[in-house]
């Protein structure tokens, strides 16, 4: 494949991304699709025919289709960490190198995790609704009760590096905490943070509050459904910010409408896109909040820079510094 390293290169950025662009002008001609929603799947295979790098988001398709029409394209530069959308078996097959934007989930999606155990445990947005609303009259001393964090049991399903960040932060609550993993921790470390290796069964019946950071996979797809929610407290609070499909949304209806599960906060869903007419959004004791796992200003700067940096370095056919398919360079 020609390597064209000119002006005359084109580029495509699926949506606008907080990142300086200034190195990336002097080298390509750009255009950004302005909307807020996704382009179209006619105006990506337009813009694909003609691109010499295209940098996307999650939402875009990048499929084989797609890549197998794109004649110019020698880089994808994907805004991400993960790349489900992107048909990597196609791009490497047409000598196409992926970029992603790895390592930037662990403490903004541990931060998230907190903020949505806190919420659904003081039950923050139905009282901030509820006052909103007028219907604050005086204090009462049985007004929007909520769970005791401090001193109480954390469930961790699935112990990564946001498990682990979940765990610290765990330690200026002086929670009780187990975990579950397909691995146990080294005992120094189950010391240094305080914590307890534990079976499924076990975690889901003893913990007063549970969160998710387990990947999806057959083994993890609807792994919390009907049987679970059963064996959990009708205190416990769940918190889902790994992956939607990792829950039964149906199971969890059930258990939240009918007071298995006390309360709970989930930032992915099954599907992605939750259907408008949800049973779920009817339900005053879950939180939904829109993928923000992610969404911190620092954040998304830090990966805008990173997918940039790859798209340049695909454009001049360098190696991309964050590479998903780096055998297109053997």
């Amino acid at each position: 494949m020609q390597i064209v390293n000119s002006k005359q290169a084109k580029v495509f950025i699926t949506r606008y991304i907080p990142a300086e662009l200034k190195e990336l002008e002097e080298i390509a001609t750009i255009e950004v699709w302005e909307e807020r929603q996704p382009p179209p799947r006619a105006v990506l295979l337009e813009k694909a025919r003609t691109a010499n790098g295209i940098l996307c988001l999650l939402t875009d398709p990048i499929d084989r289709k797609l890549i197998e029409s794109a004649s110019n394209l020698q880089v994808i530069s994907q805004m991400a960490v993960s790349y489900d959308n992107i048909d990597i078996t196609a791009a490497t097959a047409q000598g196409i190198p992926v970029g992603y934007t790895p390592g930037m989930l662990t403490d903004t999606t541990a931060d998230l995790t907190w903020a949505l155990l806190m919420a659904a445990a003081r039950q923050l947005l139905t009282a901030d609704k509820f006052t909103r609303g007028g219907l604050w009259k005086a204090w009462e001393p049985d007004l929007f009760l909520g769970a005791t964090i401090t001193g109480a049991t954390l469930g961790i399903i699935g112990f990564g590096e946001i498990g682990k960040a979940i765990a610290r932060r765990a330690q200026g609550f002086d929670m009780r905490v187990l975990y579950n993993s397909n691995y146990r921790c080294d005992v120094h470390l189950e010391n240094y943070l305080s914590i307890e290796f534990s079976n499924l069964e076990r975690l889901l019946r003893e913990a007063d509050f549970i969160t998710i950071h387990i990947p999806l996979s057959p083994n993890t797809y609807h792994l919390l459904s009907d049987h679970q929610f059963r064996l959990m407290k009708p205190s416990a609070i769940l918190i889902n910010t790994a992956q939607g499909e990792v829950v039964d949304p149906d199971a969890l209806y059930n258990a939240l409408s009918e007071g298995q599960l006390a309360s709970a906060a989930i930032d992915v869903m099954e599907p992605k896109l939750i259907a408008s007419n949800s049973l779920l959004f009817a339900l005053d004791n879950l939180i939904i909040t829109p993928n923000l796992s992610d969404a911190s200003r620092e954040n998304r700067k830090k990966m805008a820079n990173m997918a940039i940096k790859n798209l340049i370095a695909g454009l001049n056919g360098d190696l991309l510094p964050y590479c998903v398919n780096s055998e297109v360079y053997s």
